[in-house]
């Protein structure tokens, strides 16, 4: 356990960062085929262009979308109407149970003085 516990390994010093000037001249002699440039643009490629679409096919697929957002938007109108009434319901249970907690311990509270009398 000596020896090898001890040593301790140098590492060298690590070099300064580049300057942003440096930086700059880097990036300004890089070649335009450059992977780092090449990468980037695809993945910052435009989606292809609408413009290649059918008229018909695009009044269909809008039409398919506004169905999709009334149809959903009736079922959000309707889970919410479901929500409250549910809420509602719980509000009442609610009290009813909190009057049934004071009710027995109204019911409990005599046995429980004469018990300690």
């Amino acid at each position: 356990m000596g020896s090898k516990a001890k040593k301790r390994v140098v590492l060298p010093t690590r070099p300064a960062p580049p300057t942003v000037e440096q930086i700059l001249e880097d990036v300004r002699g890089a070649p335009i085929h450059d992977p780092v440039f090449t990468a980037l643009a695809l993945e910052e490629s435009p989606a292809p262009a609408r413009n290649t679409e059918d008229p018909e096919a695009r009044w269909e697929r809008l039409y398919q979308q506004g169905q999709a957002y009334v149809t959903a938007n009736e079922q959000l109108r309707q889970a919410g109407a479901q929500l409250r009434q549910k809420c509602e319901d719980l509000r009442h249970i609610g009290e009813e149970l909190e009057q049934d907690v004071v009710q027995v311990t109204q019911a409990a509270l005599p046995v429980t003085s004469a018990a300690s009398g």
